[in-house]
């Protein structure tokens, strides 16, 4: 996302605190992969897939963190290309370990990639559903979902523009924009949906935390040009 398009969405008097190629390995040092996937830089964009057949359900998809910690009121912004359907992306958003430890603290249970670990397991966080095409309801009605844990709240919807496989001829740009108790999402500069937190009704409002990328198998898909936005 170039500076202007972020600006318009971005609140005043934020600036650019971190930038990620995502363009070859070197830039994903230290990322921490949980469950069994891929990694690749074929074409200059960071290409994630599953390194497990499918057949074997949750055990088959993983998460990918950036090592980085970012302050509770932030944006950030990548490109998202999906190159092979079925399956499902998710952005984590602010997340931390269970009474605000470190989401990377030995103490924790381990996580491996099985999607209860991260809304019913030792962690805090949102989670953007963005890409949903792993089960036939999920494509036949295509939307971007916001979930809110400790547990396994739906707190906000709504459509998603990504077109099927076939019909995508270049990236998207994703940004998410978290503020206070706000989090709104945007795809393609188009909003897509906006929720305010009040901090009581699913638990106290989250602070600052990690990112990472989620994705369920077989999907293979390429993100670059990952950048976070905050008050210096």
């Amino acid at each position: 996302m170039s500076g202007n398009e972020a600006g318009r969405l971005i609140p005043s008097g934020w600036e650019r605190i971190y930038h990620n190629p995502l363009a070859e390995a070197s830039h994903v040092n230290g990322f921490r992969m949980e469950g069994q996937g891929l990694v690749s830089f074929p074409e200059g964009r960071m290409r994630l897939e599953n390194g497990m057949d499918p057949e074997a359900g949750q055990a088959a998809n993983f998460v990918f963190w950036c090592p980085e910690e970012f302050p509770g009121d932030m944006a950030v912004s990548w490109e998202f290309r999906p190159l092979r359907e079925p399956g499902l992306a998710i952005l984590f958003l602010a997340a931390r370990g269970a009474a605000g430890k470190d989401l990377f603290d030995p103490a924790l249970a381990p996580r491996t990639g099985i999607y209860d670990q991260y809304h019913h397991g030792e962690m805090d966080a949102f989670h953007i559903s963005y890409f949903r095409r792993k089960w036939p309801e999920e494509r036949q009605f295509h939307t971007c979902n916001l979930r809110k844990s400790y547990g396994f709240h739906l707190v906000a919807q709504g459509a998603d523009p990504i077109p099927g496989v076939e019909d995508v001829v270049e990236p998207y740009r994703m940004l998410a924009v978290k503020q206070g108790g706000s989090v709104s999402f945007y795809i393609n500069e188009l909003p897509v949906f906006s929720w305010r937190d009040d901090g009581a009704a699913y638990g106290p409002l989250l602070a600052g935390g990690r990112i990472g990328f989620r994705q369920m198998a077989p999907l293979l898909a390429e993100y670059a040009n990952m950048q976070v936005y905050a008050k210096r």
